[in-house]
């Protein structure tokens, strides 16, 4: 089932997400298919549950070319449940984002460019990656969720924001 996605000035969006205690009940489970479900519906690459107004440490990276992000890296929807990050580039790459939560504008924001990540799948299994550049970006982005952030208090300046239709024209059209 497709979920309604929260926007920017609902505060449950500002909220601090808990940890998710019962993995394998029902409800978490089909939480995990209706975010996915979402996150592909919406042509999003990644999408947190505080988003659809769950306060659980639960998002999906679904990367994939699409729309919003023509040159996404392909990857499988991935649950990512109670997530961390172990270690991190010093090294920060400023790249465009854009959130389901805050529709019609980008912003050019600084993410490290490399981080090493821990979480459990959704059968609970714990699983250690690395991810780097588009993938690493997705997943700090999601993260950051669970503690009320989002992309826009990232930015270092006002002036590293753009409506979408100007990202769409300037940034993957190339006009």
């Amino acid at each position: 089932m497709t979920l309604p996605i929260i926007q920017l000035g609902n505060p449950i969006l500002r909220q601090k997400a808990s940890l998710v205690e019962n993995i394998k009940s029902d409800e978490i489970q089909k939480l995990i298919d209706d975010l996915i479900t979402t996150v592909v519906s919406a042509n999003g690459v990644g999408i947190a549950a505080p988003q659809v107004a769950q306060q659980y440490r639960l998002f999906i990276m679904a990367s994939r070319p699409n729309p919003r992000y023509p040159n996404a890296p392909e990857m499988e929807p991935t649950p990512m449940l109670n997530p961390t990050i172990i270690a991190h580039s010093n090294e920060l790459v400023k790249g465009w984002e854009g959130c389901l939560s805050v529709p019609g504008i980008r912003g050019f924001v600084p993410r490290y460019q490399y981080i090493e990540v821990e979480y459990l799948d959704r059968n609970g299994k714990h699983q250690k990656k690395q991810f780097s550049d588009f993938l690493a970006r997705i997943f700090q982005h999601e993260y950051d969720h669970f503690d009320g952030i989002v992309y826009l208090d990232r930015l270092e300046n006002t002036l590293d924001i753009i409506t979408e239709l100007e990202y769409q024209n300037r940034i993957v059209n190339n006009t």
